[in-house]
């Protein structure tokens, strides 16, 4: 599957990440709030920051999230494989300022990014922090259902989980954001 591709919606329009992206994304990331209930609560910070956008840039499938109106770089998302099921792919790393949050817009992303990569792979898994709620609300408004998928690690001494949420091609088809 074509992980960089160019995906446009109503609202928004998604391209490959670029290395002259990194002031524009910061400044949407830079808000520590964006974080608050994320494992890695600290990528506000610029050197925590800096490390995440490299390994987007380096593992390929990072996207650029910008508002068709304005150009206005707004957020980022990005597929890699996974290590759960080599016929899916994941979707994930993904934060949008707050102004753009619990609407529309979260909604249109998630449903660009399943409609590509489900014309490619027959389901798509979302890694998210077990204690991550306002994620884990949103996976359930756009049709992801809880499997039984655990990661567990640690991040700078603590104890870090991630909870697996999966939407099948058929499952797409039929949920919520089927269009």
């Amino acid at each position: 599957m074509d992980r960089q591709p160019v995906l446009e919606g109503e609202r928004l329009r998604l391209r490959p990440l670029a290395s002259d992206d990194r002031d524009a994304l910061f400044r949407v990331a830079s808000d520590p709030l964006l974080w608050e209930q994320h494992p890695i609560n600290d990528r506000w910070q610029l050197d925590v920051f800096g490390a995440f956008f490299d390994d987007g840039l380096r593992n390929g499938g990072a996207l650029v999230v910008t508002e068709r109106a304005n150009g206005r770089i707004i957020g980022s998302s990005q597929y890699r494989p996974t290590t759960f099921d080599p016929e899916a792919i994941e979707i994930g790393w993904t934060y949008l300022a707050r102004e753009y949050w619990g609407g529309a817009f979260n909604r249109e992303l998630k449903r660009l990014m399943l409609d590509h990569a489900l014309a490619s792979v027959p389901r798509v898994l979302f890694r998210v922090g077990s204690a991550n709620w306002r994620s884990r609300k949103a996976m359930e408004k756009i049709g992801g259902a809880l499997t039984d998928m655990v990661e567990e690690g640690e991040y700078k001494g603590r104890f870090v989980q991630h909870v697996v949420y999966e939407i099948t091609r058929q499952g797409f088809a039929k949920g919520p954001l089927a269009g």
